[in-house]
């Protein structure tokens, strides 16, 4: 890396970048390891952790190169973090379960947070997580305090009311920033149901894009193999083809 870096030899893109031109890239490689993960491909998730790894090798360069610290501070942070929030296996902690591992943890975590001035207790949750990701982060946060539904069932009801809202609003034609509002309050609140049914919301979902993707192929597919255009199909027929999808899924 540093060779790459290397301002009279090194190559001129990766000499270029900085930490914020490299975050998006960052943020995408953790993202085809996950894919990976879920389509259990263990040959390419070993070249997505290579790709990740560098990532945190490049942002330690540029981070040496400006006296900030360097790859071995990086190390030394997580050994340290890993050490603290684990007294159970380096000190003289008792815990037994996984569930107690848990709570202890967040408790670390908390504290931490209280040490570096952080009082609220949503704080650090990082803002450029996904979208449904970070409100579950939230959620989860304040539930620790006692803020949440006690039953999952009055969520729905919830939802039932977010929906009428979203609906008044687009009756109303409002206007974009008030849709755009409400149909927030919806998918958080969809999030909670999930939280509340310990399904992870960002999972869900890509496996929802994975099987309308996989669907939608099939019916591509049935309608080349039928002579016929995609484009020119009226919604029903194009129902038809979707529902046979699934049959055929489904068998």
């Amino acid at each position: 890396m540093r060779r790459l870096r290397n301002p009279q030899t090194g190559c001129p893109w990766d000499i270029q970048q900085t930490f914020h031109s490299i975050a998006p890239y960052t943020v995408e490689e953790a993202y085809e390891v996950a894919d990976a993960i879920e389509r259990n491909d263990m040959k390419e998730l070993t070249e997505e952790l290579g790709d990740l790894l560098f990532q945190v090798v490049f942002h330690a360069q540029m981070a040496e190169e400006q006296g900030l610290f360097g790859f071995e501070d990086i190390v030394t942070a997580i050994s340290e973090k890993l050490i603290r929030r684990h007294p159970h296996v380096f000190g003289d902690a008792n815990i037994i379960s996984a569930e107690e591992q848990t709570n202890a943890w967040e408790e670390h975590k908390a504290r931490e947070r209280r040490q570096k001035d952080h009082h609220s207790v949503l704080a650090g949750i990082a803002k450029s997580l996904p979208g449904l990701t970070r409100a579950a982060k939230l959620q989860k946060r304040a539930a620790k305090v006692g803020f949440d539904w006690e039953k999952i069932t009055p969520i729905f009801d919830k939802l039932a009311e977010e929906a009428d809202e979203l609906k008044a609003e687009l009756v109303q034609n409002a206007t974009w920033d008030r849709i755009e509002d409400e149909i927030g309050d919806m998918l958080f609140t969809v999030v909670n149901i999930a939280r509340h049914a310990q399904i992870d919301p960002e999972l869900a979902i890509r496996r929802a894009n994975a099987k309308f993707e996989a669907r939608f192929q099939m019916v591509e597919k049935a309608v080349a193999e039928a002579g016929e255009n995609l484009a020119d199909l009226n919604i029903d027929r194009l129902e038809a083809y979707w529902i046979q999808a699934k049959r055929n899924e489904n068998d």
